[in-house]
């Protein structure tokens, strides 16, 4: 084009025929326009090709998302199922209660599968009408203040945002929380609330487990109702009695390379020889025990403090967050399920998942020896619950205790009392439970498959990562308890974390961890005055919330009126960090400190009564300071007393009526002025 047009734009072009020169100029030009218009054709229809890919880029996205599995959609209509039971867990229950459920189904001739929902993508719940006789359940733990499990988190923000159509999918909703917590299973009733919002239809009630009762007995009274209102609804009807139905089949390796076995890693083969970050759940970090030294001068408890060295971790927390360490059972309870079963322990098996579509190939890491699994990935020390009784009832040889099995299993209201005295209250084990049943003697291979998971502990940070960035400071007591059978009960993690000494070789001073994010921070800023309440370990954040508002005033910077209510039992007996609250004292840090000592004196004296002491201070601090207050320790007493202690405060000095009160009280919540780290 521009050789050809640029003769004619040359001024120094002439020629004697002016004609000629016209012709050639104009058919020249003729050219170039049309060169120029079909440029700018070409140039067009490229630009609005570009704008039709536009709407599939979010397509191409949600492909290559790696987080997703396939749809379960698909998957129930490959493998013929209907019912789809989903699970927020945070500690295993859920989990359990889902795969029940789920394998439940085959007794009415459904067939169901238990799902996590951090695998799927759940707007495809608006397809689930596509399969016949389809249901979807959800057992939805609430984790901490009325918060979702973390594997329940992405389906909790689809919830709140989503606009979808439900109106085609039936559901159900089975819920687990503790009646000592605040909000009591606000996660089950909220997805309960939320899918009938958007247009899906209960076939069955809301249940609501609590732990602080009999969860066990919630979830079987609220199941044995569930089942026959599934039948109702789909026209179905019970195909026979309850069968025991193995998940799981045996392999044992007698020839296989130690090199790929497991010996207690929770994910990745040979992740504790070849550690690699990012640290989390399923990837923990191996810490060196730095210190363990006793808290208490006296007592019959033994309260410890034990520092976790992250250097190279990459491990970042905040004061206030919680670290979760995975525990081992005791090698003598081990040893003896062992013997009692005629099993050699170092028997190198894999259980296989006989469902081959199914996500969770094995109940643990495999292959591994029955010794690694009873010690590593089992929970040996909890009461089991019915439906392991259940399963293990036809190893009874002897009648009696075959019966007695079926009974504490069932749902009739003389064998929930029997499941509660024998088993629940008294605290009995799988071990004292093969002890007092002689002819109870189970493959040892069923019993791991029917044996929960042995979970991760979570304590409260006590240190804070501006003064140790390089180590997690974990405040505990030991449990440890006689029960009425006369056995000696101990906590599996504070037993184990008891007997891990500071060692710069061995690894019996390793301990495999990660850290969970809390939303029990300090103030932005830090001028803003904070009331913290923690009697017992409950002072356990309060020692990092106190080290990092000591280095903020290093720092320069204006911090606010600290005051801390402390418990213990006796001054000269259980009086924890008292040396370093009374330097932070003297340093002016801590401006006030209050401590309860319940046993000193006659009359029993708890942190609640210091605080009603103080009213007219602690008033003036939340009122005109604009306090922030923090709750540690027991959900089922202190933590509710000290809560009516705030509305009697409340309602005298802000004259208040109590409903008034308690509403000023919900709203500090609601704004993050009233935090609560608490347990049962």
């Amino acid at each position: 084009l521009t050789a050809m047009g640029e003769p004619s734009m040359d001024p120094t072009i002439s020629s004697p025929d002016g004609a000629a020169q016209q012709d050639s100029l104009f058919s020249m030009m003729d050219v170039f326009l049309i060169s120029l218009i079909t440029g700018l054709f070409t140039y067009w229809f490229f630009f609005r090709k570009k704008k039709e890919e536009v709407p599939d880029l979010p397509k191409m996205q949600s492909v290559a998302a790696p987080v997703r599995d396939s749809s379960f959609i698909e998957k129930m209509k490959k493998t013929g199922r209907n019912i789809v039971v989903f699970y927020g867990s945070q500690t295993g229950t859920a989990e359990e209660f889902a795969n029940r459920l789920s394998k439940d189904a085959h007794r009415y001739g459904l067939r169901g599968m238990a799902a996590d929902p951090e695998e799927y993508d759940l707007s495809d719940l608006s397809r689930l009408s596509e399969i016949d006789k389809s249901l979807a359940v959800f057992c939805m733990a609430t984790y901490g203040e009325g918060d979702p499990t973390d594997n329940a988190q992405d389906f909790y923000d689809w919830l709140q945002e989503a606009d979808a159509d439900l109106s085609g999918l039936r559901f159900a909703v089975f819920g687990l929380g503790n009646k000592t917590y605040e909000h009591f299973n606000a996660m089950g009733k909220y997805v309960d609330k939320r899918l009938e919002e958007l247009g899906a239809q209960r076939i069955f009630e809301l249940g609501l487990g609590d732990d602080d009762g009999n969860l066990e007995e919630d979830f079987i009274t609220w199941r044995e109702q569930f089942w026959p209102a599934v039948c109702e609804h789909f026209g179905v009807e019970a195909t026979g009695e309850e069968s025991s139905i193995r998940q799981y089949e045996l392999v044992v390796h007698t020839d296989v390379n130690m090199n790929k076995v497991y010996t207690g890693e929770m994910g990745r083969l040979k992740s504790y020889e070849n550690q690699k970050p990012p640290f989390d759940a399923k990837n923990p970090f191996l810490a060196q025990v730095t210190e363990n030294r006793k808290l208490n001068e006296g007592g019959e408890r033994h309260l410890m403090h034990l520092e976790l060295d992250i250097s190279n971790s990459k491990i970042r927390y905040e004061s206030g967050d919680h670290v979760a360490v995975y525990p081992a059972n005791d090698s003598s309870l081990v040893n003896q399920i062992g013997e009692i079963l005629g099993t050699d322990l170092d028997t190198v098996m894999s259980l296989n998942n006989l469902d081959e579509e199914s996500n969770k190939k094995h109940p643990f890491p495999c292959p591994t020896s029955y010794r690694t699994a009873l010690t590593y990935y089992l929970d040996i020390t909890n009461p089991p619950r019915t439906n392991v009784l259940y399963e293990l009832a036809q190893y009874a040889t002897d009648a009696g205790e075959q019966e007695r099995l079926r009974k504490m299993a069932s749902s009739a209201a003389e064998g929930k009392a029997l499941y509660l005295s024998w088993v629940v209250e008294a605290r009995r084990n799988i071990l004292a439970i093969l002890q007092d049943m002689p002819s109870l003697r189970p493959p040892i291979d069923h019993l791991c498959e029917l044996l929960p998971r042995l979970q991760a502990r979570y304590y409260s940070i006590a240190s804070s990562s501006k003064v140790h960035p390089n180590s997690i400071h974990i405040c505990a007591v030991t449990v440890e308890y006689e029960t009425k059978t006369g056995r000696l009960n101990k906590g599996v993690a504070t037993n184990w974390l008891k007997n891990k000494v500071p060692d710069q070789n061995g690894s019996s001073s390793l301990v495999p961890m990660y850290v969970r994010k809390s939303q029990f921070r300090l103030p932005f800023k830090p001028s803003t005055p904070v009331i913290m309440i923690g009697p017992g370990t409950g002072i356990a954040p309060f020692i990092g919330f106190i080290q990092e508002r000591a280095w903020l005033k290093q720092q320069g910077k204006e911090v606010g009126e600290t005051v801390l209510y402390y418990g213990c039992r006796r001054e000269h007996e259980d009086y924890l960090y008292r040396e370093e609250l009374a330097r932070f004292q003297k340093e002016g840090v801590l401006t006030q400190l209050n401590v309860a000592f319940s046993r000193d004196q006659a009359e029993k004296v708890y942190v609640q009564h210091l605080l009603k002491k103080n009213k007219e201070n602690v008033w003036k601090l939340i009122d005109e300071g604009l306090a922030h207050i923090y709750v540690c320790g027991d959900a089922r007493n202190m933590a509710r007393d000290v809560q009516n202690t705030f509305y009697e405060i409340v309602s005298e000095f802000g004259n208040m009526s109590q409903p008034q009160a308690m509403d000023y009280v919900k709203k500090l919540m609601t704004k993050g002025r009233y935090s609560l780290d608490v347990w049962s």
